[in-house]
């Protein structure tokens, strides 16, 4: 069995991570993978200092540019972490887990890595660090659900 284990960093998928190191313990899975998707990306526009249309060569300053890649920095930096916490906890089971690490969106990406690498289930918590909160599931793991055609889906609340 292959499996697909998913993480944003919240507690939701702490425990979905839980559950999905137990499943691949007690069935011995051929393959286990954790995926961390992530959507944002850094843009100048996240710049005070820059106004739309205000943008030149010389108007960008060397510490405007050391800011920017600070902040790339960092959040490679949390993104890793998330990824770093999540394999932890296979590795405590003493199971292998691969990192993968995209950006995209996040319940399409989660679907289409399952399918291209035929992952037999996806494990996902029910809810994560969506902005809207659904009243059942997470939009993520509602959209999972949905698209997800070639392998079994467990959300864990």
């Amino acid at each position: 069995m292959k499996i697909l284990a998913c993480t944003d960093g919240s507690e939701h998928s702490r425990k979905a991570l839980v559950k999905a190191a137990e499943i691949a313990s007690g069935c011995r899975a051929d393959e286990v993978a954790v995926i961390h998707v992530y959507e944002e990306t850094l843009d100048i526009s996240a710049f005070p200092m820059f106004e739309p249309g205000s943008i030149t060569k010389d108007s960008v300053t060397k510490e405007d540019v050391e800011k920017m890649q600070k902040l790339r920095d960092e959040l490679d930096a949390q993104r890793n972490k998330i990824l770093d916490d999540a394999l932890e906890i296979f590795n405590q089971k003493g199971i292998k887990a691969k990192p993968i690490l995209k950006q995209g969106h996040p319940a399409e990406t989660i679907v289409d890595v399952a399918s291209e690498n035929n992952f037999d289930m996806i494990v996902l918590g029910s809810r994560g660090f969506g902005g809207l909160k659904k009243i059942l599931l997470g939009s993520v793991s509602n959209a999972v659900l949905q698209e997800a055609k070639s392998c079994s889906v467990l959300t864990v609340k």
